[in-house]
């Protein structure tokens, strides 16, 4: 990967995690929380969304470990679902709004890569396009898996009976062990969490037509 790409990956990457941040407050803003408003975080200016570990340290360490893909995630924005006029459409949406995000940015980038293949293909930008597309989609399935604090998690808690998602809500403190465990399954030669990734991905590419 040559410096001015990884440069420019990093720079999709940074978008993506931001927009989908910046979407779950501009929704809550709709539902009546102004939280995220407050806290200056209905911004596309990177500063405020960085996290230390998922902004930075991971793609960093992503890079130098030769790995194939750059992940990450910025800063979570701040929401407070009691002041949502109602509280569980309020976190029904909320939650889905980053990952359709990260979906209208796939399926943006993928129209723009199926228009620039066939007017003027320019390698450099198809390949930029391409990545835009891969991240997008890993996004977007990676938080769609109902285990906290992923926004898929919510979603399913929204949809729950009360009492069911009183139950559920005790998985919360064992959430990212529960990421690990699915990190660490081995399924044939890659993991559990790797092979839902990459099957999902690599469907929903398929039905872009890439």
């Amino acid at each position: 990967m040559s410096p001015e790409i990884l440069a420019l990956s990093i720079v999709i990457l940074l978008f993506s995690v931001i927009v989908h941040e910046v979407m779950h407050g501009l929704i809550a803003l709709r539902f009546g929380d102004r939280t995220a408003e407050h806290a200056g975080r209905l911004t596309l200016n990177p500063i405020p969304h960085i996290d230390p570990i998922g902004t930075i340290l991971l793609p960093i360490l992503l890079f130098i470990s030769g790995s194939p893909i750059l992940f990450g995630w910025a800063k979570p924005v701040p929401v407070n679902p009691l002041n949502f006029k109602n509280i569980r459409m309020g976190e029904f949406w909320v939650s889905a709004a980053g990952i359709l995000a990260n979906l209208a940015l796939a399926v943006t980038a993928a129209v723009l890569y199926h228009i620039f293949s066939a007017v003027n293909p320019i390698p450099f930008l198809l390949i930029l396009l391409n990545f835009m597309v891969n991240i997008n989609l890993l996004l977007a399935v990676f938080n769609l898996i109902p285990i906290p604090p992923l926004d898929g998690s919510k979603i399913l808690e929204s949809q729950l009976p009360y009492n069911l998602a009183r139950s559920y809500q005790k998985i919360e403190p064992y959430g990212f062990l529960l990421l690990l465990m699915l990190w660490f399954i081995p399924v044939g030669r890659t993991s559990l969490l790797s092979f839902i990734l990459g099957g999902s991905t690599a469907f929903l590419r398929n039905l872009l037509g890439l």
